[in-house]
């Protein structure tokens, strides 16, 4: 901007400005308006600027002049000039010839070819769509019975009834709205979200009529592409009286309370049915945007204008903001920037946390919206958008303060800066050498040895081994089966009979013919016989290995049949153990056997140690252990679509050996952190990026 000569006038108002007196500010100093007919914007002013808008025609050298002799106020020139600066700035004086120009520049630089155009209107534009003012004028007047105590108390205490009566009957209220989330259930609610805004922007529309003021107009408004009703009650500022604006800005909350509450009391009266399902739409419509979203004072919504007005401290965004910067600037640089305005210290700390908690609240907001973006688009355009979102929300704001940071960075204190440069070194040698080695992975930790004992077919228990030690082939549990046994009672009756008559052919002379026929009988008696000898056999279940015998059920008695899917007991080796870990696909690459493993338990601090013995090469196609499945509570997320168990994301199995066991005898669940590879944060950020940026792109 050119410099200002302070002896020549400055450019003259432009005659569409409208000037009014406001209310007063919190310390008592008299307040204007400044009215932008065209773009009907407000402008609040103090006395100070007052003064200078009633001798604006004049040099603001004599302007100061005379405001320091003919009023107690004491400004010096440069308040003069910013105040021009700040006229010139939203254009409310009329445009010099030089400033013509300089418009006319940037509108051939900055037209809707631009992508600063385009991006700008992607973020946020409106849509006006009504002139409202005749039609709140006529039912304004219609509507007069609503604006009373006895119809407030009168909707208060429905609504408490309907809360009243819904509470007894929360079970099938849950459970409807459970019901609710479908596709028809989805455009129902889009339907009541319709309703439930219409009334609220007509009701900030019909409060503002009555006190006098006109609405310029409603249509809608688009925040990141998703369409909002808006109603133009700018002129809300001419009003004194800051419980007039408070009347306004409460309106839209008050109707959408109200509606919620009397939707509540007709869904609890009403039968099963459509009308009963609409009105559950708005019920909960209503009281979800009406608490959770409208009554945030962190976004410019009611909220926000509610707490202005209840404060009678317009701009509160904006001044909390400057106040916050300040303060991080004299806290961490050790600046003496001035206060932009003078509060008391425990005002001004009030402002600044506030402003730290809007900070918080819209970084969790704007990342919610580029998460939404990236999901509601397809995949390359979603990737585009969530990276505008984070850039224009995010990233903008805070390379703009470090940008002023580093313009002054010769204000800084030289501790500071040696403050500041340890810190700044840390965060990159964090960041970029490659210290990062552990691998997290979810496991189970079973015996390297380990038999679950089932009976060959259904059988009759003789004896079982108590729970204990076991050797090596000793009896775990004698079994019988009747029919077995008298088929081999029977085979070896046969096997007797046919031996004697055989022995009888011999030395008969005439028996010579059928002395075949009787030892081919008597060979499949003795298969017979071997075969069911072969069978008992089984019913004698051993040992194969030395170890621990349990998880047998002792009601089990002699005599009781026992069926063969039902497992006799566990015999397990608590020698040795091994853990059965899953690791996500990206930190397979940095394992390798003889890696060094800790496994935590569930339920100890303190871990085992172990290390790797193999990684398989191809993704699991199911986990070998349900307890670790999310469908059964478990840490690793499967497949829905599936009856099998399978990983998803992919994960990777990779056997651990403990060198010590866990306190129980059987399987435990646990987590594992493995030594792998060293890999620096910066670097696996950045291939994180790169393939995301690859798999969701489409390529």
């Amino acid at each position: 901007m050119m410099p200002v000569d302070p002896d020549l006038p400055s450019p003259a108002l432009r005659e569409d400005l409208r000037l009014g007196e406001t209310a007063d500010g919190r310390d008592g100093e008299p307040s204007w308006m400044i009215q932008d007919t065209v773009l009907n914007r407000f402008y609040r002013v103090g006395w100070l600027e007052f003064e200078c808008l009633v001798r604006w025609e004049k040099p603001p050298a004599q302007i100061c002049r005379e405001i320091n002799e003919q009023t107690s106020l004491r400004p010096d020139l440069d308040q003069i000039l910013d105040f021009r600066r700040f006229l010139e700035q939203h254009e409310l004086l009329r445009p010099t010839p030089e400033a013509l120009a300089r418009l006319q520049q940037r509108d051939r630089r900055g037209g809707w070819l631009t992508w600063r155009w385009w991006l700008h209107h992607y973020l946020f534009f409106r849509i006006p769509l009504l002139r409202p003012q005749r039609f709140l004028t006529r039912i304004a007047r219609r509507l007069d019975w609503l604006f009373n105590p006895v119809a407030a108390i009168t909707v208060v205490l429905l609504s408490l009834v309907g809360i009243v009566l819904v509470m007894q009957q929360w079970d099938t209220f849950t459970t409807a709205v459970v019901e609710s989330f479908s596709t028809e259930g989805l455009v129902s609610f889009a339907l009541a979200l319709v309703v439930a805004k219409t009334l609220h922007e007509l009701a900030h529309a019909l409060v503002a009529t009555r006190l006098g003021l006109r609405v310029a107009h409603m249509g809608i408004a688009f925040v990141v592409l998703w369409p909002m009703l808006y109603t133009d009650t700018g002129e809300s500022w001419k009003l004194r009286s800051s419980r007039q604006r408070l009347a306004i800005a409460s309106a839209g909350i008050l109707c959408e309370l109200s509606l919620a509450g009397l939707s509540t009391l007709g869904w609890a009266l009403s039968d099963p049915g459509p009308l009963r399902n609409a009105l559950l739409y708005l019920a909960t419509t209503s009281w979800v945007l009406s608490l959770a979203l409208n009554a945030s004072p962190f976004m410019r919504f009611d909220g926000y204008f509610i707490l202005s007005d209840l404060l009678d401290f317009p701009n509160l965004h904006q001044r909390a903001s400057a106040l916050a910067r300040v303060s991080i600037r004299r806290t961490l640089l050790g600046f003496d920037d001035d206060w932009p305005e003078a509060f008391s210290a425990s005002h001004r700390r009030m402002l600044v946390a506030f402003e730290f908690l809007t900070w918080l609240y819209r970084l969790v907001l704007f990342l919610g919206i580029a998460v939404t973006v990236y999901l509601f688009f397809f995949k390359l355009l979603g990737v585009f958008l969530f990276i505008v979102e984070v850039t224009w929300f995010i990233m903008m704001p805070v390379v703009r303060e470090l940008k002023y940071w580093w313009t002054q960075r010769s204000r800084i204190r030289p501790g500071r800066k040696v403050l500041f440069a340890g810190i700044a070194g840390g965060f990159l040698l964090l960041v970029a050498l490659p210290w990062r080695t552990q691998i997290h992975a979810e496991g189970v930790a079973r015996t390297e040895q380990q038999l679950r004992v089932f009976v060959p077919f259904p059988a009759r228990i003789q004896s079982i081994h108590p729970t204990g030690d076991v050797r090596a082939d000793d009896t775990l549990m004698v079994m019988d089966e009747p029919d077995i046994a008298s088929h081999m009672i029977g085979s070896e009756a046969g096997i007797r009979g046919y031996e004697a008559r055989l022995s009888g052919l011999i030395a008969d002379a005439g028996g010579l013919d059928q002395q075949a026929a009787t030892r081919e009988r008597l060979s499949v008696q003795y298969e017979e016989a071997r075969a069911a000898r072969t069978e008992i056999a089984r019913l004698i279940l051993r040992a194969p290995f030395a170890g621990k015998w349990m998880d047998v059920d002792p009601q089990w008695r002699p005599g009781q049949w026992i069926n063969p899917r039902e497992p006799v007991g566990v015999l397990v080796d608590p020698g040795r153990w091994q853990v059965d870990a899953y690791v996500k696909q990206d930190d397979v690459q940095r394992l390798a056997p003889d890696d060094s493993a800790r496994f935590y338990p569930i339920g100890q601090a303190a871990p085992i140690h172990g290390r790797v013995i193999a990684i398989d090469t191809t993704r699991a196609r199911e986990l070998a252990h349900p307890m670790l499945a999310s469908r059964y509570k478990g840490p690793v997320s499967v497949a829905a679509d599936h009856d099998t168990l399978t990983p998803n994301p992919p994960m990777f199995h990779v056997l651990v050996q403990l060198d010590g066991a866990p306190s129980g005898l059987w399987e435990t669940r646990g987590q594992l952190q493995i030594d792998g590879n060293r890999r620096s944060l910066l670097i696996e950020g950045l291939e994180h990026l790169y393939a995301a940026l690859i798999r969701e792109s489409g390529f």
